[in-house]
């Protein structure tokens, strides 16, 4: 089954709710970025909540980039998502591991470096400025500091959940996860039953590996009965860099510019931080884009 994400209503309208698999999504990020398991967990699920939220912007246009920003030995972890399901992001330190903690599951809290840092979301809207929200970490478990992030810089109480399992040979076993956010006019008898669902609920990364649907999560979580989908839509790791995008801004460099690569270098090399493509141009290539920017 390749990834996909659903949008759904619950309870007539009270409960907007979101759920993804993202196997195929994070292993692919695992093969292009070699990340060991720790690191694959944090990377997968900030990809996960980042492609959830971009399903909620209402132009194709949009996109938005999430930075998790802490003082562990991963660095920073940048993502870029797109409405359509595109989805792109890198960590800055791919070989980190650590043994699981207490809970038996994967230390990301640890590796992110806990509640020092910050979470941070630009949104492009096609505005002369990008609305840019930032919230401190408070326990650097991705989907916790998801869930502040959305109380406290978008005011909708929400519970972010979302899972990575990792293989004995650091590929994808699997990875999934679910936005539900309540809306104004929610009961509090489905805010309660709500709350309580979701403190029994088996992680969804188990949910993922058990062969659950997005829409068998939900079901989970909000009861069949309840639920309304309103939206299907696939996603995947895709970057949007390109050798022609390259080659364009080697023409803009200019004829000296250029000149001075070929005189100095012999030829231009390339590496893209989000997909880890490398992309070389050799000398002849290099003088043909110098004609070009005559």
């Amino acid at each position: 089954m390749s990834d996909y994400l659903i949008k759904a209503l619950a309870y007539d309208g009270q409960i907007r709710a979101y759920a993804m698999k993202g196997t195929e999504m994070v292993g692919e990020a695992q093969r292009r970025h070699i990340t060991w398991p720790t690191a694959s967990a944090a990377l997968g699920r900030t990809m996960m909540a980042s492609t959830m939220m971009a399903a909620m912007l209402k132009s194709d246009k949009h996109k938005i980039t999430v930075k998790i920003e802490g003082e562990g030995p991963l660095g920073a972890i940048i993502v870029d998502a797109a409405p359509n399901g595109d989805t792109r992001g890198y960590v800055h330190n791919p070989h980190v591991h650590f043994d699981l903690n207490q809970h038996g599951k994967l230390d990301v809290a640890r590796a992110v470096g806990g509640t020092d840092g910050y979470l941070s979301v630009v949104k492009d809207l096609g505005l002369r400025d990008n609305f840019t929200g930032q919230v401190p970490l408070v326990s650097g478990e991705i989907g916790d500091d998801f869930t502040y992030y959305f109380a406290s810089s978008e005011q909708v109480p929400s519970a972010v959940g979302v899972g990575v399992l990792v293989n004995p040979d650091n590929s994808i076993l699997a990875a999934g996860g679910f936005i539900i956010q309540v809306l104004p006019n929610a009961d509090d008898a489905v805010i309660s039953a709500l709350e309580q669902r979701i403190k029994t609920i088996e992680p969804i990364s188990k949910l993922i590996e058990r062969g659950l649907t997005p829409e068998e999560i939900l079901y989970e979580l909000l009861g069949k009965d309840n639920v309304k989908v309103l939206e299907t839509m696939s996603v995947q790791f895709q970057c949007t860099c390109s050798r022609e995008r390259i080659s364009n801004a080697l023409v803009s460099l200019g004829k000296e510019e250029i000149q001075a690569i070929i005189e100095e270098e012999g030829q231009a090399e390339a590496h893209c931080h989000f997909c880890n493509e490398k992309y070389v141009f050799d000398r002849e290539e290099l003088e043909q884009l110098q004609e070009e920017s005559r």
